[in-house]
């Protein structure tokens, strides 16, 4: 280990890092470290229609840069900052190529409207998705979270704000060309735990329910995964163009990213085309444009690997004279067209799936300096945006079906998205000795339009056709009037925001904002609300000033108001739907209110008060942030029950509230810093968000059917509590479990009756003992890491959670795939039997509840607990002197392994598999049983692993 020189001034500083970083890490001080408070470079974070200097923000605010998003190639951005930043959880909905993830800054806030956070491109509000923004283009990324700082972006902010800054040539820059890309390949993170045959033989034994299909002999053992999943390729190329002129700057650039799924036939590719310009006309008028536009193929998005997971091991892939089985009969019962690699591929021209979407954001904008007012300013922007996606599908004559006979089938759909936006903007800047005023004045207006259609058909003549012309099809066109869709929406805005600092010590910043939605009733449309935020950089106190171990401290406090417009267009007019009647031999169509009007809906209010300390100390060897938070929100839009005189269900009105609070802490730290020898940098962040709902539509404490309960948050379920298996001689069994077929081995829930006085109880478990269960975890976090000697560096991303409910439909009743009754394959589990009792699992073929053994939805929760390591990668930059004889700036090399290990996790103990969600709520299992917006681990695509070598190249 190199020795370093520590003076004795400096012990306690060395006391005070080991206190503050993990454990078993050393700190360092060395003389040549110290580093004037006035030389220091100044950090600027993006605040929305502006910049500030880090120490001057008195909101709360995050950012990440673009060399730090580039430290994970992906192909969108929510994968590069998963784990990285406090307070943003990304939650996975998908793993098939192309998914953006969920987003949710500081918890879940609406019922029925969208939590999604406001997404700003160049200062643009951005409606398409993130996965069309080339993560190599991004300069740097700023999430607004708390009401102070998202204020000034309104009803649109109300759930965060993430501002994304593009790269951007500089004036006078030399051009310079630049070459990003990796190509890799990745596999699965590990195989769903099915069954193999023997033991899947036994468990059809021990059940004793069904008996082997004329295709299924106990001698043959199939792993259908090994027949189904593959190895996917994935390479991403990115070349771009910067530089500027006297008076401008330029950045164009093009993007190519392509991916195969380890599920047969998935793809998504995407060419992306970006150009950014600025140019000073003359020394009063600047104007420029930035447009980001791509064009994507998503090909066999709906191919699913669930059917697979049930088809029996006994049966064998090959007929006898080894060409591919297409259909057999598991369990004498139920008739399957298999769905391996090899017939998926062989499908040809019977077999078609694609989506092909363009999308185009352009924003353009002049900014004039008023003459005669020194820091006067006023800028125009203007947002295009164009997005068009076009789907088909078709499936032949008999292709993945049972029935060789079955008319082929055929779809197309469309969809069309426009966006304007107009904003003026008016902003003063200026400096008077120690007083420091930024003023800005904002209108804007804008527009969003959609429409989409769809059409299907049946019995398509021949395959060649497919879905390109459905009216060639023989059978029915139906044109569902349920799929297809039009809306228009607007919003008109007015905003002032004041910043005012004095002597870099006392900083304010008050916002106002009103917004216009038209989407809500009349008279209600328009809301006025305030925001205001204060800070203290108590460092820059005179009895701090000369600190030897504080560099910057400063404290921050913030109130304000935000309000949601969660509603859909003309929810307010209320709907009509259409009935067919018949009288005698006449047809005729009725139509009848379908959904009640409001003429009074508004808006949800969220008031939230945050509170911030900001410091770096140890010559800015550790920086951190801890924040505190409440937010509560109001008149949450929410569907009322109505008599059932008005013959309709409910009315969507006003009515219950939410609230959120938590902590959130990060801490860096540079560990050893030498240039030319070794450096060490650590970082971590932790957030915890309590989330719960504080009242409901009239004054009711819960809604069973949408899972909503007061005191619980929002993501609760409503179910029975498993507490183990019944045993032979539980005298309690034939009171709590009266019905014929219970007996040992089936599971225990939790009883919550009366007992008599003998001891026994009252009754027998009914609804009454279901119980509401919190899912949201203890606390979320990640931590990085970055080591380099000379030349070469590793670093290294990771993420935990502590607690939690995960909910796995694979073991519970919703997938079908832990029925224990051996009709098809089971998910490999450790079953009750008479010689194995102390199991989690029940007795095969024992009280069934549908097709499931009773309670069986209990056997789906887990502990969420995890520890992650997402990312590992290990570059090497070359010389600089070897590169200036080739005329490049920059080179560098690296590899790169995603996903690679989990530990803590009693899920993946169990299972093997990755803990973290793939699938939302309401797809990918057999049943539908939880909410859209809950995320959980169903037969979606299985989580992968990815390695990958790429090269940074600049000259």
């Amino acid at each position: 280990m190199n020795r370093f020189y520590l003076a004795k001034t400096n012990k306690a500083a060395l006391f005070f890092a080991m206190a503050l970083l993990p454990s078993g890490l050393a700190y360092a001080q060395v003389k040549k470290d110290t580093v004037p408070k006035e030389k220091r470079i100044e950090e600027v974070v993006m605040i929305g229609y502006g910049a500030q200097k880090k120490e001057a923000v008195t909101g709360s605010v995050v950012s990440l840069s673009g060399n730090a998003i580039k430290e994970v190639p992906s192909a969108n951005i929510t994968d590069a900052i998963q784990g990285r930043l406090p307070g943003v959880d990304i939650g996975r909905t998908s793993t098939k190529p192309g998914a953006v993830q969920q987003i949710r800054i500081r918890g879940e806030r609406s019922l029925t409207g969208s939590n999604d956070p406001l997404i700003v491109l160049d200062g643009i509000p951005f409606v398409g998705s993130l996965g069309d923004i080339s993560p190599s283009d991004i300069k740097t990324l700023d999430i607004l979270k708390d009401a102070s700082a998202t204020a000034i972006y309104g009803s649109r902010g109300a759930n965060g704000v993430i501002l994304i800054t593009t790269n951007r040539g500089g004036k006078g820059q030399r051009a310079r060309f630049a070459y990003n890309g990796y190509t890799g390949f990745q596999t699965i993170f590990s195989k769903y735990p099915m069954m193999d045959g023997p033991k899947f033989a036994k468990l059809r034994s021990d059940a004793n329910l069904f008996t082997n299909g004329p295709d299924e002999f106990n001698d043959i053992n199939t792993d259908w995964q090994d027949q189904y999943y593959g190895v996917g390729l994935m390479m991403n190329h990115d070349v771009s163009l910067t530089g500027g002129t006297e008076k401008g700057g330029y950045n164009f650039g093009v993007a190519y990213f392509q991916q195969n799924g380890v599920v047969p036939l998935q793809s998504y590719k995407r060419l992306s085309i970006r150009g950014a310009l600025d140019q000073e006309v003359n020394s009063w008028l600047k104007i420029g444009f930035s447009t980001n536009s791509n064009f994507s193929v998503n090909d066999f998005n709906s191919v699913s690997g669930a059917p697979i997971l049930g088809y029996s091991p006994l049966a064998s892939p090959y007929l006898a004279d080894g060409s591919p089985r297409l259909r057999t009969t598991f369990a004498n019962q139920d008739q399957t067209a298999l769905q391996t690699r090899s017939i998926l591929e062989n499908l040809g021209d019977a077999y078609a799936d694609r989506t092909n979407a363009f999308s185009s954001y352009n924003n353009l904008y002049g900014e004039v300096k008023i003459p005669g007012v020194e820091g006067l300013k006023y800028r125009l922007n203007v947002g295009l945006t164009y997005r068009n996606s076009n789907s088909g599908y078709y499936l032949g004559t008999g292709a993945l079906n049972y029935q060789t006979t079955n008319a082929s089938s055929a779809s197309i759909g469309n969809s069309l998205t426009t966006q304007w936006v107009l904003e003026n903007l008016i902003t003063y800047d200026r400096t008077f000795g120690k007083h420091k005023i930024n003023a800005t004045a904002l209108y804007s207006a804008e527009q969003t339009r959609f429409n989409s259609s769809s059409i299907a058909a049946r019995d398509v003549p021949i395959d060649a056709f497919q879905y390109f012309n459905l009216g060639q099809a023989q059978g029915e066109v139906t044109i569902d009037p349920n799929n297809q869709g039009y809306w228009r929406r607007g919003l008109m805005s007015f905003m002032g925001r004041a910043m005012y600092q004095y002597d870099n010590r006392y900083m304010v910043t008050a916002t106002v904002r009103s917004d216009g939605a038209s989407v809500l009733a009349k008279g209600h449309q328009w809301h006025t609300y305030p925001a205001v935020s204060v800070g203290w950089n108590v460092a820059n106190e005179s009895f701090l000033r000369d600190s030897k171990y504080i560099n910057t401290l400063k404290l921050r406090a913030g109130f304000g108001q935000t309000s949601n417009q969660a509603v859909a267009p003309y929810t307010t007019f209320g709907s009509l739907s259409t009935t067919p009647y018949n009288f005698g031999s006449s047809n005729a169509i009725g139509n009848f209110v379908n959904t009640a009007p409001n003429a009074s809906l508004g808006w949800e209010f969220s008031k939230t008060w945050n509170y911030g300390v900001d410091f770096t100390i140890l010559n800015r060897r550790i920086s951190g942030t801890v924040e505190y938070y409440v937010t509560n929100t109001e008149k949450l839009l929410l569907a009322k029950a109505l008599p059932q005189s008005s013959g309709l269900g409910s009315v969507t009105e006003n009515v219950g509230s939410s609230q959120n609070k938590g902590f959130e802490i990060s801490l860096n730290g540079i560990i050893f810093n030498n240039p030319d020898g070794f450096s060490w940098e650590v970082g971590g962040n932790l957030s915890a968000n309590r989330n719960k709902i504080t009242s409901l539509a009239s004054g009711t404490d819960r809604n069973v059917n949408n899972l909503w309960f007061v005191g619980y948050n929002i993501n609760a379920i409503y179910d029975y509590q498993y507490i183990g298996l019944w045993q032979q001689g539980d005298p309690y069994l034939n009171i709590l479990e009266p019905q014929v077929g219970a007996a040992p081995g089936m599971i225990k829930v939790l009883y919550t009756g009366g007992y008599n006085e003998d001891g026994t109880p009252k009754r027998a478990i009914n609804e009454a003992d279901r119980q509401i269960i919190n899912t949201n975890p203890d606390f979320i976090g990640g931590f990085n890491t970055r080591l380099a000697y000379k030349n070469l560096d590793l670093s290294v991303v990771g993420a935990f959670q502590k607690g939690g409910v995960l909910i796995s439909s694979i073991y519970g009743s919703a997938g079908y795939l832990n029925r224990l009754t051996g009709r098809g394959n089971n998910v490999d589990v450790d079953y009750w039997t008479p010689e194995n009792t102390d199991v989690r699992y029940p007795k095969p073929g024992g009280l069934l509840s549908g097709d499931n053994p009773k309670y069986a939805s209990t056997l789906a929760l887990f502990d969420g607990s995890f520890v992650k390591i997402r990312t590992i990668t290990l570059g090497y930059n070359f010389d600089k002197s070897l590169l200036d004889n080739l005329g490049v700036s920059n080179l560098r090399l690296y590899v790169t392994v995603q996903n690679p290990f989990v530990f803590g996790s009693p899920y993946h103990r169990e299972s093997g598999m990755d803990p973290e969600p793939n699938s939302r709520g309401n797809e990918n299992q057999a049943v539908n049983s939880y909410k859209a917006n809950q995320l959980i681990i169903g037969t979606n695509n299985p989580s992968t692993r990815n390695y990958m070598m790429g090269l940074n190249l600049t000259f």
